[in-house]
């Protein structure tokens, strides 16, 4: 399989009744950062959980490509990153960053190790020492954002990390990782409900039906290289807003069982 991750056919319904998914056929493309979009409750976090393999689907496969780095460093696969950053408080952020890496039996000079590059890569590495209650809610999902990324995944999963923040914090670790994200060279798949956050940030944004969810429409952000404020103030900005913003009017207006027919 060429992708890191494929949802064929799925769907998904809760023990209560309620169809989240309905026919959710979705590539994740290498290299690539994808947004999520879609009205309240359309599935979309149900869609991450399926990937990251903590639902099962109902119908469908999901498929995930074999982890060829998997060896002694125990590099991940999939790395997490949920709505709330779910610290412990009793630990600080060295330790909440390492806690994946001691799950995983990781020695302990090489947990220090990856912990210091993990820290660094998110403008933590002076703070190593810091327990949550004292750091902000920004600098609280960068620890969330490291102790994701201290696994080295090759696909990061993000359900709306940001959605808490105040717009300001919000730009700068947008701007934190799409420079962070290049680096590493990862696949993202980030659900938000925001359709400035997710062609500010993505590559390709995929809009999901009002429930139960599916994939209307697949849209190509065109986007200069270096993304930057600059950009974010431009005409070709909005009017890629608008276009994101019109498919996500017709998604949440589509009737059920409708598919749609995505298109670049």
């Amino acid at each position: 399989m060429r992708h890191p991750l494929s949802l064929q056919d799925v769907s998904f319904t809760y023990a209560q009744g309620t169809q989240a998914l309905q026919a959710v056929n979705l590539d994740i493309e290498a290299g690539c950062f994808t947004s999520l979009l879609g009205p309240s409750g359309c599935g979309k976090s149900t869609v991450l959980r399926l990937m990251a393999g903590l639902l099962e689907p109902a119908g469908g496969r999901v498929l995930r490509a074999p982890d060829e780095a998997a060896d002694a460093e125990q590099r991940a696969s999939i790395g997490f990153v949920f709505q709330e950053p779910t610290l412990m408080p009793w630990a600080c952020v060295a330790d909440n960053i390492a806690l994946p890496l001691r799950l995983a039996g990781l020695p302990a000079a090489r947990q220090r190790e990856r912990v210091m590059q993990a820290m660094a890569g998110v403008g933590l590495a002076d703070f190593a020492k810091a327990f949550p209650r004292e750091l902000s809610g920004g600098m609280r999902m960068r620890v969330s954002i490291a102790r994701a990324l201290v696994t080295q995944p090759r696909l990061l999963l993000m359900d709306e990390p940001f959605a808490a923040l105040d717009e300001i914090t919000r730009f700068r670790l947008n701007n934190d990782l799409l420079a962070l994200t290049a680096a590493q060279s990862l696949s993202v798949v980030f659900v938000t409900h925001s359709v400035f956050e997710s062609v500010y940030l993505s590559q390709r944004v995929v809009v999901m039906s009002a429930r139960p969810g599916r994939i209307v429409d697949d849209i190509r952000i065109q986007a200069p290289p270096q993304r930057d404020e600059m950009w974010r103030t431009s005409a070709e900005y909005a009017q890629q807003c608008r276009r994101v913003s019109l498919a996500l009017e017709r998604a949440a207006a589509a009737p059920a069982g409708m598919t749609g027919s995505p298109h670049a």
